[in-house]
């Protein structure tokens, strides 16, 4: 594949996960952005856009360095994606939602800041991994650069405190797979707040972690 079918087919992409995530009600209104890393830089959904409406020939293209070149202006969020970036050169995509049930839990003040999201379903070890909480920053603020690099190398999902989820993934697929995975655990979870519930162990979280390897 072509550097200019490698960016088309990350456009369509972006818009058609866009519009999904959109109307499945997993980010309201103008919230949420994602990226896409390509050969020679960046595509980004624009600031105060809405996800179910993107359009293609518009999205925030950035160059290599994270200089606008083309499209419409970036997301505001862009030092929490270029954080991910340095810290998992693997990643190819950053998708950051205000989905309700992870938000909830990005809320609570009892989570455990070193894994929010327990160990009850053995897919959100394979595909989400531990998920710890960083402290709140304002929204776009460069603050959350430096949580966001001391937490990524180790985890490719992250709670924003009082903000919501972040994800990085190896393509855009497996970064909105990882999301979707996170948010129906974030469901479970609270649904089950309170309950007796049976985690895995450590030998099964052990044997997962040892069979499938989470990537970007």
């Amino acid at each position: 594949m072509t550097a200019d079918q490698d960016e088309a087919a990350a456009r369509a992409g972006l818009v058609r996960w866009g519009r999904s995530l959109f109307e499945r009600g997993l980010t309201p209104g103008s919230s949420g952005n994602i990226s896409v890393r390509l050969a020679d830089g960046y595509l980004v959904t624009p600031t105060n856009s809405c996800l179910g409406f993107l359009d293609a020939g518009r999205l925030s293209r950035l160059d290599a360095g994270g200089r606008h070149v083309a499209g419409d202006a970036p997301t505001k969020e862009l030092p929490l994606h270029f954080a991910f970036y340095e810290a998992r050169p693997a990643a190819r995509a950053v998708v950051h939602l205000h989905a309700t049930h992870a938000t909830a839990l990005s809320c609570l003040a009892d989570v455990d800041p070193a894994d929010a999201i327990p160990p009850i379903t053995p897919y959100v070890v394979m595909r989400v991994g531990r998920v710890p909480v960083v402290p709140y920053t304002r929204p776009g603020s460069a603050d959350v650069a430096p949580l966001i690099r001391a937490k990524a190398p180790d985890h490719p999902a992250i709670l924003l405190a009082n903000h919501g989820p972040v994800v990085a993934g190896a393509s855009l697929d497996a970064a909105i797979f990882a999301m979707e995975e996170l948010e129906e655990t974030a469901r479970l979870v609270l649904i089950t707040r309170g309950m007796a519930v049976r985690h895995l162990s450590p030998a099964e979280i052990a044997d997962l972690e040892a069979t499938f390897t989470l990537k970007g």
